[in-house]
């Protein structure tokens, strides 16, 4: 069986029972209080006045809910009407009144439309068990103040029991947000370690494809005029797609579980591997030179990473889209900051695009084969790793031709600068020239 509540919805089944035993004991109490007498005399079946209390009062109890404000202006009529019946005005036979106080104060909003009707329904039982005529007996005094106190005392405890439920609400409420607030941390934690990984891949896959692609165009160039410097390509062909597979093995290593069993790990590339990366690109057929001005020192793991990255996009970048053989990377070191500055004198291949045959064949084989790509997301990844660790980058063509990037990056207070200067060989001079014939 199932009743329809206030909000339109089924009532529970466990709640009709209640409200019928709400009533039921409210319609007792009721019987109970109209056959009480202010004289000793015994007690005698209920009259049909106390039937006709009961029942008003007791039929508007299941509309409490709904009509709260309603329901208790019947049975404060109710129980006025009383002391006019020949009965009298007790706490028993005003039970329905109490009861509807309560559940006025409960559903009330706020404590002042809460605390007006209970004190007029309170008033106005006063008024009506006060005798006008006559003395007050100390057993009528208790009577009448127990018949004005009974409905305040249940407009108290029903906004103590709203307040209640409202903190408990309160506390629900701010449990959901902060489970919320958790899941969406972890799914922005989870997107940044994603997009880290990503742009750690883009790294290592796009620097060492652009080379063995490029390493494959030389081949494919000499394949007929020079077979010799083609097998040597091709050679240096296979050592750089082992290479590359060998750092994306290690990459995707950091998507593995904690249960996976572990792999060798290896240190984050830094400036120290600077010579073996450039040498790279030198047999990718890119001429690249190194100068360094200032005393260097060790870097933090991070910015060692950052420096050693950009540098690494910038040079990628050249190898695809300058057009050009030859590249210069500067590191200028500061008290507290390293500037590095990556620049070509070459064409975009959309200004290369339109030169004579003639002239782009003095860029030499590689420029003159390499397919034209459209731009990807390097400068953006070089500025996001510069803001990353404090620094700042920025990338624009040269007025006198080719691409300039510059990237200055914050360095630590130094703790022992000829710590670093021993630490630095072939600073301010070309790098190029004591790489002669070592990586």
């Amino acid at each position: 069986m199932t009743h329809r509540s206030g909000g339109g919805g089924p009532l529970p089944r466990g709640r009709w029972w209640r409200e019928g035993a709400t009533t039921a004991t409210a319609f007792a109490l009721c019987l109970l209080g109209g056959v009480l007498r202010d004289d000793d005399s015994s007690l005698s079946p209920p009259s049909a006045a106390a039937y006709f209390i009961a029942v008003v009062s007791c039929a508007v109890l299941p509309l409490r809910h709904r009509a709260p404000l309603l329901a208790m202006a019947v049975t404060t009529a109710s129980g006025v009407l009383v002391p006019h019946l020949g009965l009298l005005l007790s706490p028993l036979i005003v039970a329905p009144a109490v009861i509807t106080a309560y559940s006025y104060a409960l559903a009330a909003r706020t404590e002042r439309r809460a605390a007006t009707p209970v004190a007029l329904t309170a008033v106005g039982l006063f008024a009506a068990a006060t005798p006008l005529f006559g003395d007050l007996s100390w057993k009528d005094a208790s009577r009448v103040g127990a018949v004005a106190v009974f409905p305040l005392v249940a407009g108290v405890l029903g906004r103590a029991v709203h307040n209640r439920r409202a903190y408990l609400a309160a506390v629900e409420e701010r449990a959901r947000r902060a489970e919320k607030s958790r899941e969406s941390e972890a799914r922005r934690r989870v997107a940044e370690e994603r997009v880290r990984i990503a742009r750690e891949l883009h790294d290592l896959v796009a620097h060492q494809i652009t080379l063995a692609n490029a390493q494959a165009t030389v081949a494919a160039h000499l394949f007929d005029t020079r077979p010799e410097q083609t097998r040597k390509s091709l050679r240096e062909l296979v050592e750089t797609t082992g290479n590359a597979l060998d750092e994306l093995r290690a990459t995707v290593g950091l998507l593995r579980q904690t249960g996976d069993a572990p792999g060798p790990a290896e240190p984050a590339p830094g400036l120290s591997g600077l010579p073996t990366l450039l040498e790279s690109f030198r047999r990718a057929g890119l001429a690249v030179s190194v100068d360094q001005e200032g005393i260097a020192r060790p870097l933090p793991p991070g910015l060692d990473l950052t420096a050693y990255r950009i540098i690494q996009e910038a040079l990628t970048n050249v190898t695809k889209h300058a057009g050009t053989t030859g590249a210069r990377v500067r590191l200028a070191w500061h008290r507290d900051r390293v500037t590095i500055t990556v620049a070509d004198d070459g064409r975009s291949p959309r200004t290369a695009s339109t030169t004579a045959t003639g002239a782009r064949a003095a860029t030499g084989p590689l420029a003159s084969t390499l397919p034209e790509r459209p731009p990807g997301y390097g400068l953006i990844g070089m500025r996001e790793r510069a803001t990353a660790v404090g620094g700042h980058l920025e990338a624009g063509r040269r007025p006198e031709g080719g691409f300039l990037v510059t990237a200055e990056l914050p360095l630590p207070p130094a703790k022992d600068a000829t710590r670093g200067a021993a630490g630095a060989p072939g600073n301010g001079r070309k790098a190029d020239e004591e790489a002669g014939d070592t990586p």
